[in-house]
């Protein structure tokens, strides 16, 4: 419940940092004069970069350009310091109140509006220039747009699919599931020998249970949130897709995963214990590194339908960015640093750290030999595709509608994992636990308006 005082309690410490939050008032022409004086001079200062790349290659890739860089300006210091994704909302949110916050730093979209909202970010319409706007998707650039400026640069992206193992289903006589209902009775069939048909995770600490529902709910024409930006759990489609994946909970998945987080969920498709997961590239990296003997049996597809005959859709799309706060004193050197990381070796590095589970945010690099050669990206030539398909198709989670505080509180607040966490330990009724749980985040939206 910590967005319910969020808002005020910024108020007075923001204060001091608007005028440069308040940088969305340049015009372009003054961005860019900006942007040539400042890389005229000799880059000098310390920058602090948080980021959430916790695992080792992706994390050692930017550790190397950070080297790099600051070995090519002397003058420079570059600390790095890494969050996962649930402590880095912790730390930035309270950080904003003491000043406890870094120089530069990835996000999440949803966590870009909340920022922007709050005025602890300032814009990057220069740097984006700089590299070229248009071999940035509009949308993605839109997720961090604020009164025509953009706030945030997106530095990578990937979308939720559905992963399944095609030796599981060839040995049942299984297709690959087109509906929900084909995949809950996949899922039952193959809740044996040790595997589990599919895990539903609803830990407080995380998203996911949002997430998953979101899958059904947006399959079904839905939305987690009306065009008024109100919370939506009552709805036909939020009760169909409650009660859908309580049944998965009670018939194919471990109990435990009522307190699972993201890594808990995908470690056990690493491991080769469950048939179908949801999740985007990722997955492959995963089993590599903890089965490599299941490599060739995992593939993926778009979301479940409703009915077969349904249009393809994406349910989410994550376009990764990248921001500069406010009360940097070197911003000049934030951006600089951020442009180096475009460059089509150490883009195609990064990406490689993770590869289909990161896909390029930029035009010019999937095209490339470098990129093209990567076993992986060979391997999973199919599986790279129905992804990049699923991100033309999706948004971030609530941002159909588009960028929005409610659809950042919606994620991040963990009411929805609560909802299934009080219905599944303490039996409250699905009805009754959905409308508590909309009014805790018509609460919470209201507090922030």
């Amino acid at each position: 419940m910590k967005k319910r005082f969020l808002s005020g309690l910024l108020a007075a410490v923001l204060a001091a940092s608007s005028l440069a939050a308040c940088g969305g008032g340049q015009n372009t022409k003054t961005n860019e004069a900006n942007t040539q004086t400042e890389e005229a001079k000799e880059l000098e200062g310390e920058i602090t970069f948080w980021h959430s790349f916790t695992q080792g290659p992706r994390l050692e890739v930017i550790q190397k350009a950070a080297d790099n860089f600051m070995q090519e300006n002397p003058k420079v210091k570059i600390n790095i310091e890494t969050f996962s994704w649930g402590d880095f909302y912790t730390k930035w949110t309270t950080g904003l109140a003491s000043g406890n916050v870094p120089d530069m730093s990835t996000a999440l979209p949803s966590h870009v509006v909340e920022m922007m909202d709050s005025e602890a970010v300032v814009p990057l319409d220069d740097l984006i220039d700089n590299i070229g706007r248009d071999r940035f998707a509009k949308t993605a650039l839109s997720e961090g747009e604020k009164d025509g400026a953009c706030y945030s640069i997106p530095l990578y992206s990937h979308a939720q699919v559905m992963w399944y193992r095609k030796d599981l289903l060839e040995a049942a006589n299984l297709e690959v599931p087109q509906t929900w209902e084909e995949f809950a009775v996949a899922a039952k069939a193959l809740t044996k020998d040790g595997v589990y048909g599919c895990s539903f995770p609803c830990g407080s600490n995380d998203l996911m249970a949002t997430r998953f529902l979101n899958f059904y709910v947006r399959s079904a024409g839905g939305s987690l949130l009306t065009e008024d930006l109100k919370a939506n759990l009552t709805s036909k489609e939020a009760i169909d897709g409650i009660n859908f994946w309580l049944d998965i909970y009670k018939n194919c998945s471990p109990q435990d995963s009522v307190n699972y987080a993201v890594l808990d969920q995908a470690n056990l498709y690493y491991q080769g214990k469950t048939a179908f997961d949801f999740n985007s590239g990722f997955q492959i990296s995963g089993v590599k590194t903890n089965s490599p003997d299941l490599e060739s049996q995992i593939s993926c597809a778009l979301l479940p339908k409703i009915k077969a005959d349904d249009p393809d859709y994406g349910a989410e799309t994550s376009n990764i960015p990248m921001v500069v706060w406010a009360k940097s004193e070197h911003p000049e050197i934030c951006k600089a640093f951020m442009k180096t990381l475009y460059d089509t070796e150490t883009y195609t590095d990064f990406l490689a750290a993770t590869p289909v589970g990161m896909l390029p945010a930029i035009t010019g690099i999937s095209d490339s030999e470098k990129y093209k050669s990567n076993e992986t990206v060979q391997k999973f030539a199919k599986e790279e595709e129905v992804i990049s398909k699923a991100v033309q198709m999706g948004t971030a989670i609530g941002f159909e509608h588009g960028p929005s505080v409610q659809a950042g509180l919606l994620t991040s607040q963990g009411i929805i994992e609560g909802m299934f966490q009080d219905i599944i330990t303490n039996g409250t009724d699905v009805n009754t636990a959905a409308k508590t749980a909309e009014d805790k985040l018509n609460e919470i939206f209201e507090s922030v308006q």
